[in-house]
C-alpha cells in the first residue's frame, strides 16, 4: 500500500513539472516571438519653412533739449534788474539781468572827457608842425596819448557788457535762483536756459550693435504715456565703447516737434536691425537645450533622428536655425521626453507657420 501511494506522489509531482514548463514556453514566446515591435508614438509635428525675420531690438533712452545750459555772469556784481520771467521764451540775445556798473560808467566819462582834451592838443600840434613850431616827436607823442585813451574806452566799454548778461540761443528759460539786490559771481546759477523747439534722444546700445548706429539713419521710439511712435535720425556717436558696460552712446534728434514730448522723458527706443527673407523658424518648445548644444527631434521618413542645431534670434514663441535643419524638415513638438532616436513616430497633426 505504501509502495502505490508513493507511485501516486511521484506521477502528480512529474504533472506539475511538465505543467510550469509549458506555461513558462509559452510566456516566453509572448515575450519574444517573431514579427512582435513596439507600436508608434504618436506625437504632434512641425514643418519647417522659410519666414521673413525682421530682427529688431529695444533699448531705453531719454528725451534731452538740443541745447541746455546753466546761465552765468560773468563777473562779480549786484544786481539791478532782472528782464526774464520764468518758465519764458527768450530770443537769443535777449537781456537776462543787469548788474551795477556805475563805478565803469563813471570811468567812461572821465576818458572821455581826457579823450576830447587830447584830441584837441594834438589837431594844434598839427598845426604848429606845419610851421615847424614843434617837433615831429612831440606831435607823435600827443598822437599816442590820443590811442592810448581810446584803447582804454574800449577796455571800460567790454567791461560795461559783462555786466548784462544775454541769452546765447534762443530758448526757454527755467526758475530764476537770485533777486535784484544780490550780490553774484560767476559762480552763481542765474537761471537754466533750454531749447525746446528741438529735442535729441539718447541712449546707449550694446557693443555688437554699434556699427549699424550710422549717422542718417533712423529709430522709432515711444514714451511711457503715450504709446504713439515717434521717429528720430541719427547725428552723432561717441568714439569709444564704454568699458563698463560695453555699450556706445548714440544721440539723435527728434524729427518732428511735438507738445506731448517732454524733455527728460524716458522712452523706449526700437531699433531694426537685419532682415532675412528666408529664416527657419520653429517653435521654441522643440529645442532640447543641453550642456554643449542644442537638438531637435525630428522625423526622417518615419522614424524619430536627433539633430544638433544651431539657433539664432529668439523670441517668446519662436526661435531661428540658423544651421541644423532646411525648409520642409518636420520636427517634433510634442512627446519630446517619450519618443527616442530610432523610434517610429506617428504624427497626429502637423504645424505649420
Amino acid at each position: 500500500m505504501s509502495g502505490r501511494t508513493n507511485l501516486t506522489i511521484a506521477i502528480i509531482l512529474v504533472f506539475a513539472i511538465s505543467l510550469l514548463a509549458c506555461k513558462s514556453s509559452v510566456k516566453d514566446e509572448n515575450k519574444a516571438g517573431p514579427g512582435k515591435s513596439a507600436p508608434p508614438s504618436k506625437v504632434d509635428g512641425y514643418i519647417v519653412s522659410a519666414q521673413v525675420l525682421a530682427q529688431d531690438i529695444e533699448i531705453p533712452g531719454s528725451l534731452a533739449p538740443f541745447e541746455e545750459t546753466e546761465l552765468h555772469p560773468e563777473v562779480s556784481g549786484r544786481v539791478t534788474e532782472i528782464y526774464f520771467k520764468e518758465g519764458a521764451n527768450i530770443a537769443q540775445g535777449g537781456m537776462i539781468l543787469k548788474l551795477y556798473d556805475g563805478d565803469l560808467q563813471a570811468q567812461l566819462q572821465k576818458l572821455q572827457v581826457q579823450l576830447k582834451v587830447a584830441q584837441e592838443t594834438v589837431v594844434r600840434y598839427g598845426a604848429l608842425l606845419k610851421i615847424n613850431g614843434v617837433s615831429q616827436q612831440e606831435y607823435d607823442l600827443n598822437q599816442l596819448s590820443v590811442n592810448n585813451i581810446l584803447a582804454d574806452i574800449n577796455i571800460i566799454r567790454t567791461s560795461i557788457s559783462k555786466t548784462v548778461l544775454r541769452a546765447p540761443f534762443s530758448g526757454r528759460v527755467g526758475l530764476r535762483n537770485i533777486s535784484v539786490g544780490a550780490y553774484v559771481s560767476p559762480q552763481t546759477i542765474i537761471t537754466t536756459l533750454r531749447k525746446l523747439s528741438q529735442l535729441k534722444l539718447e541712449f546707449n546700445v550694446p557693443e555688437k550693435y554699434g556699427n549699424k548706429m550710422q549717422p542718417g539713419n533712423q529709430v522709432h521710439f515711444s514714451t511711457e504715456s503715450n504709446q504713439q511712435g515717434y521717429a528720430a535720425r541719427i547725428i552723432a556717436t561717441e568714439n569709444n565703447i564704454t568699458e563698463e558696460t560695453r555699450s556706445l552712446k548714440v544721440k539723435a534728434v527728434v524729427e518732428k516737434a511735438d507738445p506731448k514730448l517732454i524733455a527728460g522723458s524716458f522712452v523706449r527706443v526700437k531699433i531694426a536691425l537685419d532682415k532675412n527673407e528666408a529664416a527657419l523658424m520653429i517653435p521654441s518648445q522643440a529645442v532640447i537645450p543641453q550642456a554643449r548644444n542644442k537638438k531637435v527631434m525630428a522625423v526622417r521618413n518615419g522614424v524619430a533622428s536627433m539633430e544638433v542645431v544651431t539657433i539664432g534670434i529668439r523670441d517668446s514663441a519662436m526661435v531661428e536655425i540658423t544651421s541644423g535643419l532646411k525648409a520642409g524638415d518636420t520636427v517634433l513638438i510634442t512627446g519630446l521626453l517619450t519618443t527616442k532616436p530610432g523610434n517610429k513616430v506617428l504624427l497626429n497633426k502637423m504645424a505649420k507657420q
